[in-house]
Protein backbone atom coordinates (compact mmCIF):
# COMPACT_ATOMS: atom_id res chain seq x y z
CA UNK A 1 0.00 0.00 0.00
CA UNK A 2 1.69 3.21 -1.15
CA UNK A 3 1.51 6.47 0.75
CA UNK A 4 -0.17 9.22 -1.29
CA UNK A 5 -1.41 11.27 1.66
CA UNK A 6 1.65 13.20 2.88
CA UNK A 7 0.86 15.97 0.40
CA UNK A 8 -2.70 16.12 1.76
CA UNK A 9 -1.69 16.37 5.43
CA UNK A 10 -1.17 20.12 5.75
CA UNK A 11 -4.59 20.95 4.30
CA UNK A 12 -6.59 18.03 5.66
CA UNK A 13 -8.01 19.74 8.75
CA UNK A 14 -9.00 22.87 6.84
CA UNK A 15 -10.55 20.94 3.96
CA UNK A 16 -12.36 18.28 5.99
CA UNK A 17 -11.90 18.14 9.78
CA UNK A 18 -12.97 21.73 10.45
CA UNK A 19 -15.37 22.03 7.52
CA UNK A 20 -19.13 22.24 8.02
CA UNK A 21 -19.67 18.92 6.28
CA UNK A 22 -16.75 17.21 7.99
CA UNK A 23 -17.99 18.22 11.43
CA UNK A 24 -21.55 17.16 10.64
CA UNK A 25 -20.50 13.72 9.39
CA UNK A 26 -18.13 13.19 12.33
CA UNK A 27 -20.89 14.11 14.79
CA UNK A 28 -23.02 11.32 13.30
CA UNK A 29 -20.16 8.85 13.77
CA UNK A 30 -19.72 9.90 17.42
CA UNK A 31 -23.44 9.63 18.02
CA UNK A 32 -23.39 6.02 16.84
CA UNK A 33 -20.20 5.26 18.80
CA UNK A 34 -21.75 6.44 22.04
CA UNK A 35 -24.68 4.10 21.45
CA UNK A 36 -22.50 1.22 20.28
CA UNK A 37 -19.82 0.97 22.96
CA UNK A 38 -19.49 1.77 26.64
CA UNK A 39 -17.25 4.82 26.46
CA UNK A 40 -17.49 5.26 30.24
CA UNK A 41 -15.27 2.19 30.78
CA UNK A 42 -11.55 2.55 30.12
CA UNK A 43 -10.79 0.81 26.82
CA UNK A 44 -7.72 -0.24 24.90
CA UNK A 45 -8.31 1.28 21.45
CA UNK A 46 -6.43 0.83 18.19
CA UNK A 47 -7.23 3.43 15.56
CA UNK A 48 -6.18 2.81 11.97
CA UNK A 49 -5.90 5.51 9.30
CA UNK A 50 -6.00 8.12 12.06
CA UNK A 51 -5.13 11.09 9.83
CA UNK A 52 -4.37 14.17 11.92
CA UNK A 53 -5.62 12.55 15.12
CA UNK A 54 -9.06 14.06 15.58
CA UNK A 55 -10.72 10.78 16.60
CA UNK A 56 -7.75 9.65 18.66
CA UNK A 57 -8.07 12.89 20.66
CA UNK A 58 -11.79 12.25 21.11
CA UNK A 59 -11.12 8.81 22.59
CA UNK A 60 -8.20 10.02 24.71
CA UNK A 61 -10.22 12.84 26.22
CA UNK A 62 -12.78 10.26 27.34
CA UNK A 63 -10.07 8.46 29.29
CA UNK A 64 -9.15 5.60 26.97
CA UNK A 65 -5.72 4.22 26.08
CA UNK A 66 -5.17 4.88 22.38
CA UNK A 67 -2.67 3.68 19.81
CA UNK A 68 -3.31 5.57 16.57
CA UNK A 69 -1.65 4.70 13.28
CA UNK A 70 -1.52 6.09 9.77
CA UNK A 71 0.61 5.34 6.73
CA UNK A 72 1.38 9.06 6.33
CA UNK A 73 4.29 10.32 8.41
CA UNK A 74 3.11 13.89 7.76
CA UNK A 75 -0.36 13.11 9.16
CA UNK A 76 1.25 11.53 12.23
CA UNK A 77 3.52 14.55 12.73
CA UNK A 78 0.50 16.88 12.79
CA UNK A 79 -1.42 14.52 15.10
CA UNK A 80 1.44 14.52 17.61
CA UNK A 81 1.33 18.32 17.75
CA UNK A 82 -2.38 18.33 18.53
CA UNK A 83 -2.58 15.86 21.42
CA UNK A 84 -0.13 14.37 23.92
CA UNK A 85 -0.77 11.15 25.83
CA UNK A 86 -1.53 9.13 22.68
CA UNK A 87 0.82 6.68 21.01
CA UNK A 88 0.93 7.83 17.39
CA UNK A 89 2.75 5.57 14.95
CA UNK A 90 3.41 5.78 11.21
CA UNK A 91 2.41 2.32 10.05
CA UNK A 92 1.14 0.72 6.86
CA UNK A 93 -2.07 -1.16 7.68
CA UNK A 94 -1.03 -3.99 5.35
CA UNK A 95 2.09 -4.54 7.47
CA UNK A 96 0.13 -5.15 10.69
CA UNK A 97 0.29 -8.72 12.01
CA UNK A 98 -1.10 -10.36 15.16
CA UNK A 99 2.29 -9.72 16.81
CA UNK A 100 2.69 -6.06 15.82
CA UNK A 101 1.41 -4.76 19.18
CA UNK A 102 2.15 -5.85 22.75
CA UNK A 103 -1.52 -5.90 23.71
CA UNK A 104 -5.01 -6.74 22.49
CA UNK A 105 -7.72 -4.17 21.95
CA UNK A 106 -11.31 -3.71 23.12
CA UNK A 107 -11.98 -1.61 20.02
CA UNK A 108 -10.37 -1.37 16.60
CA UNK A 109 -11.65 1.71 14.78
CA UNK A 110 -11.14 3.24 11.36
CA UNK A 111 -12.99 6.34 10.19
CA UNK A 112 -13.90 8.02 6.90
CA UNK A 113 -12.82 5.64 4.19
CA UNK A 114 -9.25 4.82 5.13
CA UNK A 115 -10.05 1.16 4.53
CA UNK A 116 -11.21 2.00 1.00
CA UNK A 117 -7.52 2.17 0.13
CA UNK A 118 -7.39 -1.63 0.52
CA UNK A 119 -8.09 -4.05 -2.29
CA UNK A 120 -10.47 -6.92 -1.56
CA UNK A 121 -7.57 -9.24 -0.76
CA UNK A 122 -5.98 -6.67 1.53
CA UNK A 123 -9.28 -5.97 3.27
CA UNK A 124 -9.88 -9.67 3.85
CA UNK A 125 -6.38 -10.00 5.32
CA UNK A 126 -6.97 -7.00 7.57
CA UNK A 127 -10.21 -8.49 8.90
CA UNK A 128 -8.47 -11.78 9.69
CA UNK A 129 -5.68 -9.94 11.50
CA UNK A 130 -8.18 -7.80 13.41
CA UNK A 131 -9.76 -10.92 14.89
CA UNK A 132 -6.40 -11.87 16.40
CA UNK A 133 -5.88 -8.35 17.79
CA UNK A 134 -9.24 -8.07 19.56
CA UNK A 135 -9.99 -9.03 23.13
CA UNK A 136 -12.81 -11.44 23.86
CA UNK A 137 -16.02 -9.72 22.69
CA UNK A 138 -13.89 -6.87 21.35
CA UNK A 139 -15.43 -4.72 18.64
CA UNK A 140 -14.36 -3.69 15.17
CA UNK A 141 -16.03 -0.50 13.94
CA UNK A 142 -15.31 0.89 10.48
CA UNK A 143 -16.57 3.83 8.45
CA UNK A 144 -16.36 2.94 4.78
CA UNK A 145 -17.45 4.44 1.46
CA UNK A 146 -20.12 2.37 -0.36
CA UNK A 147 -20.81 1.89 -4.07
CA UNK A 148 -24.24 3.47 -4.44
CA UNK A 149 -23.94 6.98 -2.99
CA UNK A 150 -27.08 8.91 -3.93
CA UNK A 151 -25.52 12.36 -3.52
CA UNK A 152 -22.74 11.51 -5.95
CA UNK A 153 -25.13 10.11 -8.53
CA UNK A 154 -27.41 13.14 -8.26
CA UNK A 155 -24.61 15.73 -8.35
CA UNK A 156 -22.69 14.35 -11.31
CA UNK A 157 -25.85 13.46 -13.24
CA UNK A 158 -26.92 17.11 -13.02
CA UNK A 159 -23.57 17.97 -14.61
CA UNK A 160 -24.09 15.28 -17.29
CA UNK A 161 -20.97 13.52 -16.00
CA UNK A 162 -22.57 10.10 -15.95
CA UNK A 163 -19.30 8.16 -15.80
CA UNK A 164 -18.45 9.91 -12.54
CA UNK A 165 -22.01 9.50 -11.27
CA UNK A 166 -21.63 5.72 -11.28
CA UNK A 167 -17.86 5.46 -10.80
CA UNK A 168 -18.12 3.73 -7.42
CA UNK A 169 -20.20 0.81 -8.68
CA UNK A 170 -17.32 -1.45 -9.67
CA UNK A 171 -15.09 -4.10 -8.13
CA UNK A 172 -12.04 -2.49 -9.72
CA UNK A 173 -9.93 0.28 -8.24
CA UNK A 174 -11.14 3.81 -8.96
CA UNK A 175 -8.50 6.54 -8.97
CA UNK A 176 -9.79 9.24 -6.62
CA UNK A 177 -8.29 12.72 -6.84
CA UNK A 178 -6.67 13.71 -3.51
CA UNK A 179 -4.92 17.08 -3.78
CA UNK A 180 -3.91 16.28 -7.36
CA UNK A 181 -2.73 12.74 -6.51
CA UNK A 182 -4.65 9.84 -8.04
CA UNK A 183 -5.25 7.39 -5.19
CA UNK A 184 -6.44 3.84 -5.99
CA UNK A 185 -9.74 3.37 -4.15
CA UNK A 186 -12.06 0.38 -3.78
CA UNK A 187 -15.70 0.70 -2.73
CA UNK A 188 -17.62 -1.83 -0.63
CA UNK A 189 -21.25 -2.14 0.38
CA UNK A 190 -22.17 -3.39 3.87
CA UNK A 191 -23.03 -6.86 2.60
CA UNK A 192 -19.54 -7.15 1.05
CA UNK A 193 -17.77 -6.34 4.31
CA UNK A 194 -20.08 -8.61 6.29
CA UNK A 195 -19.27 -11.50 3.94
CA UNK A 196 -15.52 -10.87 4.26
CA UNK A 197 -15.68 -10.76 8.07
CA UNK A 198 -18.17 -13.54 8.82
CA UNK A 199 -15.53 -16.16 9.66
CA UNK A 200 -14.07 -14.01 12.43
CA UNK A 201 -16.78 -11.75 13.81
CA UNK A 202 -20.50 -11.39 14.37
CA UNK A 203 -22.12 -8.40 12.65
CA UNK A 204 -23.93 -5.91 14.88
CA UNK A 205 -25.32 -3.34 12.48
CA UNK A 206 -24.59 -0.81 9.75
CA UNK A 207 -25.65 2.83 9.72
CA UNK A 208 -25.57 5.58 7.04
CA UNK A 209 -23.14 8.47 7.44
CA UNK A 210 -23.94 11.18 4.92
CA UNK A 211 -27.28 10.21 3.43
CA UNK A 212 -28.71 13.74 3.77
CA UNK A 213 -25.42 15.44 4.66
CA UNK A 214 -23.51 15.77 1.36
CA UNK A 215 -19.99 14.58 0.48
CA UNK A 216 -17.12 16.82 1.56
CA UNK A 217 -16.27 17.93 -1.99
CA UNK A 218 -19.53 19.92 -1.97
CA UNK A 219 -18.35 22.04 0.97
CA UNK A 220 -17.77 25.16 -1.21
CA UNK A 221 -21.46 25.14 -2.12
CA UNK A 222 -22.89 24.48 1.34
CA UNK A 223 -20.59 26.46 3.65
CA UNK A 224 -22.39 29.72 2.86
CA UNK A 225 -25.85 28.18 3.27
CA UNK A 226 -26.07 27.53 7.04
CA UNK A 227 -29.87 27.22 7.13
CA UNK A 228 -29.92 24.68 4.33
CA UNK A 229 -27.07 22.77 5.97
CA UNK A 230 -28.90 22.78 9.31
CA UNK A 231 -31.95 21.31 7.58
CA UNK A 232 -29.83 18.54 6.03
CA UNK A 233 -28.35 17.70 9.43
CA UNK A 234 -31.87 17.38 10.86
CA UNK A 235 -32.90 15.18 7.93
CA UNK A 236 -29.83 13.01 8.49
CA UNK A 237 -31.13 12.03 11.92
CA UNK A 238 -34.29 10.66 10.29
CA UNK A 239 -32.36 8.16 8.15
CA UNK A 240 -30.87 5.68 10.62
CA UNK A 241 -32.10 2.43 9.12
CA UNK A 242 -29.42 0.02 7.80
CA UNK A 243 -31.33 0.12 4.50
CA UNK A 244 -29.81 3.53 3.75
CA UNK A 245 -26.21 2.56 4.53
CA UNK A 246 -25.26 1.56 0.98
CA UNK A 247 -26.72 4.81 -0.40
CA UNK A 248 -24.85 7.22 1.90
CA UNK A 249 -21.49 8.95 1.40
CA UNK A 250 -20.08 6.59 4.08
CA UNK A 251 -21.52 3.88 6.30
CA UNK A 252 -20.56 2.78 9.78
CA UNK A 253 -20.43 -0.98 10.23
CA UNK A 254 -19.70 -2.78 13.48
CA UNK A 255 -18.72 -6.32 14.41
CA UNK A 256 -18.00 -8.22 17.61
CA UNK A 257 -15.35 -10.92 17.89
CA UNK A 258 -16.83 -14.41 18.00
Amino acid sequence: MTNDFDIHAQNYDAIFTHSTIGKAQRDRVYDYLEKEIDLTSQLQILELNCGTGEDASYFHQKGHHVIATDISEEMIAIAKQKQSGITFQALDITAITPSTFDRKFDLIFSNFGGLNCLSETQLRNFLATSEALLTEKGKLIMVIMPKNTLWERFYFSLKFQFKKAFRRNTKKAVHANVEGIQVPTWYYNPKDVTAFAKAYTNPIHSKPIGIAIPPSYLEPYFKNKPRFMKLLIILESWFQSPFWAKYADHFLISFEKK
